[in-house]
């Protein structure tokens, strides 16, 4: 099976989406959607940006790997009355089912940039966007002194290395490799634009809280914890990711959370 397929089916994350609602609509809200705009959310989750979108007037398709996902973004649409999105499974560097020049707008945040293979993804995402679209990516920066990427470079100090072969999905967060693979994907430089945005996650319970939801529901931290376990480093690693999530609070009420994370947007013209 896929490992990405087990890695996002693995727990459940509709509840760490539920503190992403207020910034995936925000970002939504600034990329002048229009009434039955054709947009792909590709490695959609279940509907943190999709379903914003959908309320905007467009037609929307999200795409995902993990079918719980689809399932629960479905749910979604369906509860809030939304007949002009619909959520399907896929693989963001496989898109057999989608014909060539589909959408005026693809956008994947904190989703095509764990696919497993880059460059294919790349090609997949400029060849489903019609001449004229847009791309709209939001990728997790390594190194940078946030959250997401804190938690995602501690977790792997503590599980076993990658096989051999694995790209990092957080090579999608450097300038120059961004540049590169759409480049080679048939993009002119000068049609990318990369910056650096902040993504906001709220939550209505304190860090230590917080934590708890990764723990139990964030993929790449549950496979951390379980090789924690293994190696009787739980404690290590628990008081590591509690210290960073406390530290990095900036509610003025230590009972709720609201962690801002530093993340790179890329906009690419097809």
């Amino acid at each position: 099976m896929n490992p990405n397929k087990v890695l996002w089916e693995k727990g459940d994350f509709t509840q760490l989406a539920a503190t992403m609602r207020q910034s995936g609509e925000e970002l939504v809200n600034t990329l002048g959607i229009t009434k039955d705009m054709l947009v792909l959310d590709l490695g959609c989750g279940d509907g943190t940006t999709a379903i914003p979108a959908a309320r905007l007037g467009a037609q929307v398709l999200g795409v995902d790997i993990a079918s719980n996902l689809v399932k629960a973004a479905n749910e979604r649409a369906v509860t809030e009355g939304l007949n002009n999105c619909v959520f399907k499974e896929g693989d963001a560097s496989d898109l057999n089912e989608i014909a060539d020049d589909s959408f005026d707008l693809l956008v994947t945040i904190f989703g095509a940039m764990f696919a497993s293979n880059p460059f294919d993804t790349a090609k997949e995402m400029v060849r489903v966007t019609r001449p004229g679209g847009r791309i709209v990516m939001g990728n997790w920066i390594p190194g940078d002194p946030t959250l997401v990427a804190q938690i995602l470079k501690t977790s792997a100090a503590f599980t076993r290395p990658p096989p051999e072969g694995f790209i990092s999905p957080m090579l999608w967060g450097v300038e120059a490799n961004v540049t590169e693979r759409f480049v080679n994907a048939g993009i002119a430089p000068e049609n990318i634009r990369l910056e650096k945005a902040t993504f906001t996650f709220n939550a209505p319970y304190s860090p230590t809280e917080f934590l708890k939801t990764f723990k139990t529901f964030y993929g790449p931290t549950l496979n951390a914890f379980e090789a924690a376990e293994k190696a009787g480093t739980v404690a290590e690693l628990e008081a590591q990711l509690e210290a960073l999530f406390i530290s990095q609070n900036k509610s003025d009420n230590a009972a709720t959370t609201s962690i801002p994370a530093t993340f790179l947007k890329v906009t690419v013209k097809r």
